[in-house]
């Protein structure tokens, strides 16, 4: 069992999830079943899947969750994209939630290694 509470990524993590779930109110109410559930549903799911996987007692099955959290934060970061196509998010806004999330991806994969996860690609 890991303290996933303790881990700086699961913390950056719920602090992005609260930021997305503020940045989508602003949005127009008829994407509430679209864009914003959408958006709102992959961040919440990355610290969701690193608490779920940090109940597991094999580094193996947390590498496994925390894979699942890596495709929720690139999730987020096309809806990021799309949102900044529609123009609810400025340039810059968009910019800053994607270097956000770039750098939780980036944490994930670094614990990933950290735990002896090895890449399809290696």
């Amino acid at each position: 069992m890991h303290k996933y509470r303790e881990l700086k990524v699961w913390q950056r993590a719920m602090a992005f999830t609260v930021t997305i779930y503020k940045e989508s109110q602003k949005w127009p109410s008829d994407e509430r079943f679209g864009l914003i559930s959408q958006i709102r549903r992959a961040a919440m799911s990355i610290p969701l899947n690193l608490a779920e996987g940090a109940g597991n007692d094999s580094n193996q099955e947390f590498c496994r969750f925390l894979q699942y959290a890596l495709r929720s934060a690139y999730e987020v970061m096309t809806a990021v994209d799309i949102a900044r196509g529609l123009n609810f998010l400025s340039g810059e806004r968009a910019n800053t939630l994607l270097e956000e999330a770039n750098e939780i991806a980036a944490m994930l994969v670094g614990l990933m290694k950290h735990l002896g996860w090895k890449s399809n690609k290696q």
